[in-house]
């Protein structure tokens, strides 16, 4: 495979990959823990306005998931994921140290980096946002 191939490659599974588990988060919110117990939990962990954030965030990762597998509005939506996952980090993962098993910060850091590359990168050849915006002469081509 040439150098292209396989950037298209690595760029759709980061895409997809990150997308899935972003969707299976905000999923979990609505669905597992439902919105008033993710608000509970977000207000006992000290995140401010925690009644707010909750229904945000959990739309923000479902509906950002889903927009990051298919490709559309990729660099906003990446962009905004990033943010998220930075603001978990600060607010409620740093303390507990890197591990995941303690409520350390090793997943969201990871995701905000996925996320925060996508941002830079953009969707890629396969993927809606290049099929609505790849054209150059296109004054949104920079969403592609």
């Amino acid at each position: 495979m040439n150098q292209h191939t396989l950037t298209t490659s690595a760029r759709t599974i980061l895409r997809i990959v990150t997308g899935f588990l972003f969707a299976a988060h905000g999923w979990q919110k609505f669905n597992e823990f439902t919105i008033a117990g993710t608000q509970t939990s977000f207000a006992q962990m000290g995140v401010p306005a925690a009644n707010i954030a909750a229904p945000v965030i959990a739309t923000l990762e479902l509906v950002g998931g889903i927009a990051l597998i298919v490709g559309v509005l990729t660099r906003v939506f990446a962009a905004l994921l990033a943010v998220n996952m930075l603001g978990a980090l600060f607010l409620v993962h740093a303390p507990a140290g890197i591990f995941a098993a303690t409520g350390g910060y090793e997943l969201v850091l990871i995701l905000a980096a996925a996320a925060l590359a996508l941002a830079f990168v953009g969707a890629g050849k396969v993927s809606v946002d290049r099929a609505l915006f790849g054209r150059s002469d296109s004054k949104l081509s920079v969403l592609a």
